[in-house]
């Protein structure tokens, strides 16, 4: 019997994206300065306010205010209207030392040796049914805010547009796991008020349709467009208007988008968020390694969907375990657990190998912090940072280095492919 799975993607202007962006924004300013830097850094946004948190181990001081005012400014905040703006918000740092007896457990004498910074589990997962190998209804909800944000912008084709906007996909699928259609689109984006409420809400709902859907669609690949339809169920504002909205309508917090952070539900989470902290901390580090071990088994054909799970305890180097998961998709004459072992072999899973090979002590984490931090192009940038206390730098980063495609010779070779 054919069945319907939903993912939903927040914006960039989402309080709780707001919060993971200015975590993620000190992070690679310390990152930037000091490289060797150890941070945990969360952050609330509400009304008028930002309060800075967390435990930094570094060699290097940042003017930590500034940097959450420039984040909120770009996003799109610099309204006194929205009750929050980057120029005019109070910004509070309770920022403190990192413990030792955390860091002790971290250091060691040869980097090689680096424990993991927490206990946990960690997964990554792939599937063949987009390009990017994520789930659909995920990249499909990601995109629709994407394009969402690109008009917010321009200011053009709709120009009431605010920061703040959620967006939700369902998809129905087939027993053998096909999608057939899109069932239903759910869109709610903060606006201006313009206007007596129906009127607005109309002309919203107009907008959405004509105007947004359609550009997303021209992002897609063509069989992905055939599955959008005239049955589709579409819900615009479905509350009603949505001019009170981003902090000043709903507190912030850092980390509580893990579902949109990962796969929208499909595959596994392990509980812990990304942003904020450095690659010390396996919740991050692991769960990207994770990521691109699965993305490159399923390209290299391995099997058409795969979860891998790996493990840790706080202090040790080598992880306590490493699972596999292909869904009965598996195109090799092995078991699951046998995949498992290969993978151990193939992907060095130990916490500062994971660093190397990923590049992951680089400032790379802005942008990461909004619409997913899997599926993205991997790309080389160069980026600024500038600081009162230590001056202007420049640095040409990888980002999105666990999306890379560069192990499918050894995966192929391993599994006789």
């Amino acid at each position: 019997m054919a069945y319907l799975f939903t993912s939903e993607s927040v914006s960039e202007g989402h309080p709780d994206k707001i919060a993971d962006q200015i975590s993620d924004a000190l992070l690679d300013n310390f990152l930037a300065f000091d490289p060797d830097s150890k941070v945990a850094c969360e952050t609330l946004v509400t009304t008028g306010q930002v309060v800075l948190a967390g435990e930094v181990k570094s060699h290097t001081y940042l003017d930590v205010q500034q940097i959450a005012r420039d984040v909120i400014n770009r996003i799109g905040y610099t309204n006194g209207e929205y009750k929050f703006s980057g120029d005019s918000c109070g910004v509070i740092s309770l920022i403190h030392e990192q413990s030792q007896e955390i860091n002790q457990g971290v250091d060691r004498g040869a980097k090689e040796e680096q424990g993991a910074g927490d206990q946990g589990m960690m997964f990554g997962y792939a599937t063949k049914e987009t390009e990017n190998y994520m789930p659909l209804a995920l990249d499909i909800s990601h995109k629709i805010l994407q394009v969402l944000a690109d008009l917010r912008r321009e200011g053009k084709a709709i120009s009431y547009l605010r920061p703040d906007a959620k967006a939700q996909v369902t998809i129905e699928y087939s027993d053998d796991n096909i999608p057939q259609r899109i069932d239903t689109i759910v869109v709610s984006t903060q606006h201006d008020e313009f206007g007596e409420d129906e009127v607005m809400l109309a002309k919203i709902k107009e907008d959405i349709l004509s105007i947004l859907i359609p550009r997303v669609k021209e992002q897609l690949p063509a069989n992905i467009q055939l599955l959008f339809n005239d049955s589709i169920t579409y819900h615009i504002n479905p509350t009603g208007k949505f001019v009170i909205g981003g902090p000043h309508g709903d507190t912030g917090l850092t980390g509580r988008k893990i579902i949109v952070d990962t796969y929208g539900g499909k595959g596994a989470h392990g509980g812990g968020a990304f942003s904020g902290k450095d690659p010390s901390k396996v919740d991050r580090s692991a769960a990207y390694a994770a990521r691109h071990a699965a993305k490159n088994l399923v390209a290299a054909g391995v099997a058409d969907e795969i979860l891998v799970q790996v493990s840790y305890a706080i202090g040790v180097v080598e992880p306590t375990s490493i699972f596999v998961d292909t869904y009965g998709t598996s195109k090799v004459a092995l078991s699951d657990g046998a995949i498992a072992e290969k993978v151990a072999e193939l992907f060095d899973m130990r916490p500062f190998a994971i660093e190397e090979r990923l590049k992951l002590r680089n400032p790379i984490y802005l942008e990461s912090a909004a619409y997913g931090h899997m599926g993205k192009e991997p790309k080389t940038v160069t980026k600024v940072f500038e600081s009162p206390y230590n001056g202007r730098i420049e640095k040409e980063v990888e980002l999105f280095t666990w999306e890379k495609l560069d192990a499918l010779d050894q995966v192929k070779n391993a599994f006789n492919l």
